[in-house]
C-alpha cells in the first residue's frame, strides 16, 4: 500500500521562540521584520493563531500587522536557530520513514513502505508527530494520503496539530467544495483567472475541459486538471543537499546611496558565508539579487572557481551591482546567494 505523509511544523518560527521564552504561549507573536510603530518596512515572516485571529498572516506587509495588532510580540528572526530547530525535526522525520523529501526549513514529504492500511498509517503520524513534539518541543500537522498533493490537502486541512487522513475512494468529496484559490499551487493570479472562467471551487476545476485549460494555462493546465482530480504521480525523491543559501534585506528607505548599497552588500556576503561556513560547503555561482523602488525585481549571477571565501561573495556581487544595477533608480530590496554548493573538504598543507 502507497503511502504519503506531508508533516509540516506549525507556525514554525514562532514556535521555536515559544521554545526559549515560554510567556510568548498563546499570545499574538509575529517574526519578521521591524513595525516601527507602522511605519516599518519588510513583511511577516510568519505568526502564531492567536495572531492570526487578529487578522494577521504571512507575507503580510508589516505594517499593516502593525495596524491590524499593534500589541502583539513582534521578534526579528533568528535563522542560525531555526535551522537548528530544523535540522532536528527533519532527523527525526527522517529515522522514521522509508524516503524523505524536505521541501522547505520546516515541511517534508515522508513515505512508509511497510504499512498495510490507513489505521497503521494513522498510527504511525501520531507516533512521527510525538516523537517530534517529545524531542524538539515543536508542534506539527500530518496529512496523510495516497500522493504528495493530496497529502499536502490533507495536512492543510489538519492544521493546527492536527492530523487527517484521505484516501482515494474520499479524494473527490473531500476536494469538491474547497475553493479554488485554497488548492495548493494555485496562487492569487491563477486563483482570479481561473474564478473569471467560471471554475470557483476545485469540484468546478474537475470537470473542465483539458484542452481549455492548456490553452490558458499551457503546461500547468494539464497538472491543475490532474490535481482537481487527485492526480499526483511526482515521486518522493530524496534530498540531502542544500540548494542555495543567502541573505536578503529590506531598506528602511528606498535608497540609490551607492556606499550603503555597497556597505549593504559586503554584510550580506558575509552573513551568507556564516551560512556556508557552518554547513561546511563551497560554492562557484554568485546571485544579486535586486527590487527597484516600483517592485521590479532582477537577478543577475556569475560563476567562478569552487570556493569558501566571503571575499569572493563580496568581490563577485559588487561587480554585479557595478555591471548591471541602475545607479539612477532607488533600491528597495537587496539580497546576495550563492549556489552550486558541494562539501568542502580541508587540504593538508605541506612544509
Amino acid at each position: 500500500m502507497k503511502v504519503v505523509m506531508l508533516i509540516d511544523m506549525d507556525y514554525f518560527y514562532v514556535a521555536c521562540e515559544e521554545l526559549r521564552n515560554p510567556e510568548l504561549k498563546n499570545k499574538p507573536t509575529v517574526v519578521g521584520a521591524h513595525p516601527k510603530e507602522g511605519k516599518g518596512r519588510g513583511v511577516v515572516l510568519t505568526c502564531n493563531y492567536a495572531a492570526r485571529k487578529y487578522g494577521l498572516r504571512s507575507g503580510m506587509p508589516i505594517s499593516t500587522a502593525y495596524k491590524l495588532k499593534p500589541d502583539a510580540n513582534y521578534l526579528p528572526a533568528d535563522f542560525f536557530y531555526y535551522e537548528d530547530k530544523s535540522k532536528e525535526a527533519m532527523a527525526i522525520i527522517r529515522n522514521m520513514c522509508s524516503r524523505m523529501e524536505q521541501v522547505s526549513i520546516d515541511e517534508a514529504y515522508a513515505a512508509i513502505d511497510s504499512l498495510k492500511d490507513y489505521g497503521e498509517a494513522m498510527a504511525y503520524g501520531e507516533k512521527i508527530k510525538s516523537e517530534i513534539k517529545s524531542k524538539s518541543g515543536l508542534p506539527c500537522s500530518v496529512g496523510i494520503s495516497y500522493n504528495k498533493f493530496m497529502a499536502k490537502m490533507s495536512c492543510e486541512s489538519a492544521k493546527p496539530n492536527g492530523i487527517k487522513i484521505v484516501s482515494e475512494t474520499e479524494a473527490k468529496g473531500f476536494l469538491n467544495d474547497i475553493p479554488v484559490g485554497k488548492m495548493y499551487g494555485v496562487g492569487s493570479k491563477t486563483g482570479e483567472r481561473l474564478e473569471r472562467m467560471g471554475y470557483h471551487t476545485i469540484g468546478d476545476l474537475s470537470h473542465a475541459k483539458i484542452m481549455t485549460l492548456i490553452g490558458e494555462f499551457g503546461s500547468l493546465g494539464l497538472e491543475l486538471h490532474n490535481h482537481a482530480n487527485g492526480i499526483d504521480e511526482s515521486e518522493i525523491i530524496e534530498n540531502y543537499d542544500v540548494k542555495s543559501i543567502g541573505r536578503e534585506v529590506t531598506f528602511e528607505n528606498d535608497t540609490n546611496d551607492t556606499a550603503l548599497i555597497t556597505k549593504t552588500i559586503e554584510k550580506l556576503s558575509d552573513d551568507t558565508m556564516g551560512d556556508v561556513s557552518k554547513q561546511n560547503l563551497s560554492f562557484r555561482t554568485v546571485t544579486l539579487k535586486v527590487r527597484y523602488h516600483d517592485f521590479t525585481e532582477h537577478l543577475k549571477s556569475k560563476s567562478i572557481k569552487p570556493s569558501n571565501n566571503s571575499e569572493d561573495i563580496k568581490r563577485v556581487a559588487l561587480e554585479l551591482y557595478n555591471l548591471h544595477v541602475n545607479k539612477n533608480i532607488k533600491i528597495r530590496k537587496l539580497g546576495v546567494r550563492v549556489s552550486k554548493l558541494t562539501k568542502y573538504e580541508m587540504q593538508k598543507r605541506l612544509f
